[in-house]
């Protein structure tokens, strides 16, 4: 789709704003994706991991929904759903780590 037809949106995960181009279909959607990666990142906060480096935490997010993507593989009618979130949450994390190292922090 041409950037014509998206739209911008600002969308914020682990203390940080992306601003992306999306189609205005797909906003809800990613909006909810954000959020729980967001929920899952103060979990594995509250339970007072090793580590304080948010980087590690959107790994195991990562990490996470992926495994429920593999567990889910019997299961068909929640494996589109699943698929919908883990592509979301795979593109919002490799944006993040992209616009992190154009950044240098990584």
């Amino acid at each position: 789709m041409d950037s014509v037809n998206k739209q911008r949106i600002n969308i914020a995960i682990a203390d940080r704003t992306y601003p992306l181009q999306i189609d205005p279909a797909d906003e809800e959607r990613i909006r909810k994706a954000a959020k729980k990666i967001n929920e899952t990142i103060a979990q594995y906060q509250e339970r007072k991991y090793s580590t304080k480096d948010i980087q590690d935490y959107l790994a195991m997010v990562a990490l996470q929904y992926a495994s429920k993507l593999l567990a889910s593989n019997g299961d068909k009618s929640s494996d589109n759903q699943l698929s919908e979130e883990i592509g979301d949450v795979d593109k919002m994390l490799t944006d993040l780590l992209l616009q992190a190292r154009q950044e240098g922090s990584i």
